[in-house]
């Protein structure tokens, strides 16, 4: 999958990771971050994972932040960058949101 490749090389990037042991594990955290941005924009699930995924760069970026952050965090704690300040990982994800509402389908 082209678009994986694609994504893992720019969370890799956000990162500062040169190693390849963890992409795997980025992976997942790429489709978890993909599945919630679906969830969040009320998108059809696999709208993003289907084929080619097409998505705004507002989009993209909040995946990359998102899948950082899911890396940077995954025992559990504010995680990695953010470890001594526990305000900044929220603040990852207002950034997220903010990103996600810009293109999110609203009922009316």
């Amino acid at each position: 999958m082209l678009w994986m490749d694609s994504l893992l090389d720019k969370v890799k990037r956000n990162l500062i990771l040169e190693h390849n042991e963890d992409n795997c594990l980025l992976e997942s955290y790429i489709l978890a971050a993909l599945s919630y941005a679906e969830a969040y924009q009320h998108k059809p699930g696999g709208a993003y994972t289907k084929g080619r995924p097409k998505m705004t760069e507002a989009t993209e970026q909040a995946v990359i932040m998102l899948a950082s952050h899911f890396y940077e965090s995954r025992d559990g704690s504010t995680g990695g960058f953010f470890g001594d300040s526990p305000a900044a990982g929220r603040e990852v994800w207002d950034a997220a949101h903010r990103l996600l509402r810009m293109h999110k389908h609203w009922e009316v």
